[in-house]
């Protein structure tokens, strides 16, 4: 898929990416270069590692929304399809 930039040095993320990547509005993103490339990432959910029993559990430092079955379905076709390739 191509996109352009503007003036500002902004671009848009086609739609199927947006999607496929699951990025929402306002989502905070890694921008860097490197060898030659632009690479854009999601920043990584922050969490604290806390002991509950035995368990060592991730725990977001900021509130998140509940997992939902649709998003695990989506993950998981997602995935699937990556390891296909």
């Amino acid at each position: 898929m191509k996109t352009t930039m503007d003036a500002a040095g902004r671009l848009v993320i086609p739609k199927q990416i947006r999607q496929e990547a699951g990025l929402q509005p306002g989502a905070a993103l890694d921008v860097r270069c490197r060898e030659g490339r632009i690479e854009i990432e999601p920043v990584p959910l922050a969490v604290d590692l806390v002991r509950r029993g035995r368990f060592l559990v991730a725990v977001p430092r900021t509130e998140v929304d509940a997992l939902t079955v649709e998003v695990v379905d989506q993950t998981l076709s997602a995935l699937r399809r990556e390891r296909s390739l």
